[in-house]
C-alpha cells in the first residue's frame, strides 16, 4: 500500500493484524521456511507482530524505556558521544587532510547503537558488535538461506547470553527491567517474548536512526541551496529532520500485516482474508496526492511534511522522540564542525537528486546507503 491516506486507514483498521500465527494462512499451514529472508520478521513474538490485547501487554512493558523523562535524560550522553565522534573526525581531517571518511560508519552508526545499547545494558563491546552484525543481516532482504539460518541461530545465542548475564548481575537498565517483569509474573512475558522484545528494541532502536542521519547528511550535501536556508535561519534543523523523514523514510517498506477478513479498499479492489500486506512508508512519503507534483523534491521549507516514517496508530514507534533528539543534536553539530564538508563522489555525480556512485543498502526494508564517503574540509 503506497498512498498515504489509504495506508493510514489500513494501519488503524482493526481488521488488519500483524500476527501471522493467528491470521496468515501461509504461516499457519507451515508454508514459510526458516530459510526465507524475512523469516525472522514474522517469526518473532513481540509487540511488532502482536495483535489486540497481546500487543497492548507487550507494548506497555517496552514503553517504560521510552518515557519523556528517560529520553530527556539521555541528552547529555548523546551530546558527549557526538562531541567525541567529532573530535575523532577532526583528528583524522588534520592528520590526513585529503582522506575520505565514511560518515555512515564513523558518525551515523556509532551514536544510535551506543545509545540504545547503553539503555538496555549491552556493555560488552563484542556482544554489541555481534548484535549489530546480526541486525545488519536481518535487514539484508536478499540474504541466501545459509546466511538467514546462521543469523537466526547467532542472534538468539547472543540475546541468550545477554539475558543470562543480566540475571546473574542485574543493572539499572531496561533489559533487567524486562527480566524482572518476566520473573515476577511469567504470564506477562514468556521467555521467547523476552528475547524477541530485546531483538526488536535493539535493532529498531538504532537502524532507523542510522538511516535518518545518513539520509539527512546526504540530502543536505546534495542540495546546497537547502543547507544554505538552514544556515541562514530561513529553515530549522527540525525542518531538515521532518523533510528527511518524509522524503526518504529510514524504513522503506515493512513486512507484514494480514487481513483478518475481506476488506474493500476502493476502486473495486478487495483485500481477501489472509492476504499479506506490505506497508510502503517511503512511497507514501512521496505521495503526490498529498505533497503535490514536486513530492519527489527535497524541500526543507515545504509547508506540509506529513509522513509515516515512524508508523501510525497503535504500532507507532515508541522510540520516535529519541530518534528525533539524536538527529537534532548530531546534525547541526556535524555541519558546524565541518562547514566545507562535501561528498567524495566523482565529478557530476551526487548532485541534485542523483545518488551518483553511492549504493543503497541491500534491503527493501532499511533505506539508507552502504557508505557515505565525504571529504570533511572540502
Amino acid at each position: 500500500m503506497t498512498t498515504q491516506p489509504l495506508l493510514k486507514e489500513l494501519l488503524t483498521d482493526p481488521r488488519v493484524s500483524k500476527d501471522p500465527h493467528q491470521h496468515w494462512p501461509a504461516w499457519i499451514n507451515g508454508d514459510i521456511s526458516p530459510e526465507w529472508p524475512l523469516f525472522t520478521w514474522v517469526a518473532v513474538r513481540n509487540m511488532f507482530t502482536a495483535y489486540g490485547t497481546d500487543h497492548k501487554r507487550l507494548r506497555s512493558l517496552v514503553a517504560k524505556a521510552f518515557t519523556a523523562r528517560r529520553t530527556a535524560a539521555l541528552r547529555p550522553r548523546i551530546e558527549a558521544l557526538t562531541a567525541d565522534l567529532l573530535d575523532g573526525l577532526d583528528a583524522t581531517a588534520k592528520a590526513s587532510p585529503g582522506e575520505v571518511v565514511d560518515l555512515r560508519e564513523r558518525y551515523a552508526y556509532p551514536i544510535p547503537i551506543q545509545v540504545i545499547c547503553e539503555l538496555f545494558g549491552v556493555t560488552d563491546p563484542d556482544l554489541r558488535e555481534g548484535l549489530r552484525d546480526c541486525v545488519d543481516s536481518i535487514f539484508h532482504t536478499s540474504a541466501d538461506p545459509d546466511e538467514v539460518t546462521a543469523t537466526y541461530a547467532r542472534t538468539y545465542e547472543l540475546l541468550g547470553a545477554l539475558v543470562a548475564a543480566k540475571r546473574t548481575a542485574p543493572g539499572d537498565d531496561m533489559t533487567s527491567v524486562l527480566i524482572s517483569a518476566r520473573e515476577e509474573d511469567g504470564s506477562r512475558l514468556s521467555e521467547q517474548e523476552l528475547l524477541d522484545t530485546l531483538l526488536l528494541v535493539i535493532s529498531a532502536g538504532h537502524e532507523t536512526t542510522v538511516n535518518l542521519l545518513d539520509n539527512a547528511v546526504h540530502a543536505l550535501l546534495t542540495h546546497p541551496e537547502q543547507l544554505a536556508l538552514v544556515r541562514s535561519g530561513a529553515a530549522s534543523w527540525d525542518d531538515v529532520i521532518e523533510e528527511t523523514l518524509r522524503h526518504r523514510s529510514p524504513v522503506a517498506s515493512l513486512p507484514l500485516r494480514y487481513a483478518t477478513e475481506d476488506i474493500e479498499i476502493g476502486d473495486g479492489v478487495t483485500l481477501r482474508k489472509g492476504d499479506a500486506i506490505l506497508a510502503a512508508y517511503a512511497a507514501a512519503g512521496r505521495d503526490p496526492q498529498l505533497h503535490g507534483e514536486d513530492a519527489e523534491r527535497f524541500d526543507v521549507t515545504r509547508a506540509v511534511k506529513d509522513h509515516l516514517a515512524f508508523g501510525h496508530g497503535v504500532h507507532f514507534c515508541l522510540g520516535a522522540p529519541l530518534a528525533r533528539m539524536e538527529a537534532a543534536i548530531a546534525l547541526p553539530a556535524l555541519f558546524e564542525r565541518f562547514p566545507r564538508m562535501r561528498l567524495a563522489v566523482g565529478e557530476g555525480e551526487g548532485g541534485g537528486e542523483s545518488e551518483g556512485v553511492l549504493e543503497p543498502v541491500e534491503s527493501f526494508i532499511s533505506n539508507g546507503h552502504r557508505a557515505l564517503p565525504a571529504l570533511l574540509n572540502g
